[in-house]
Order: C-alpha cells, then structure tokens, then sequence
C-alpha cells in the first residue's frame, strides 16, 4: 500500500514537495536535496509525518 507524504524543507520549514512511497517496503523517513523557493537555494528535505 502506497502513502503520499510532504516534503519539509529543514532550514525554513516550508512545505514545497508531495511524495509517496510503499511503507511495507522502506517504514523509514525519506530524505532528499531539492531546491526550497523560499530559501532561494539547494537544501535537504524530509518527510513530515
């Protein structure tokens, strides 16, 4: 079974990507680099929960 999740920014907090991964498989937070507008520049994002 698939859950859609939101990527966090970690810096400033604002919430910028939508996700989704298969809990069964990976029950541990994701964490990826993508670029935060607000921020204006390449930082870390993780899952909210």
């Amino acid at each position: 079974m698939r859950d859609n999740f939101i990527f966090k920014c970690t810096i400033c907090g604002e919430e910028n990507y939508l996700g989704s991964k298969n809990k069964k498989n990976h029950p541990d937070r994701m964490e990826i680099k993508k670029f935060c507008s607000r921020c204006n520049k390449m930082t870390i994002h993780k899952e909210k929960k």
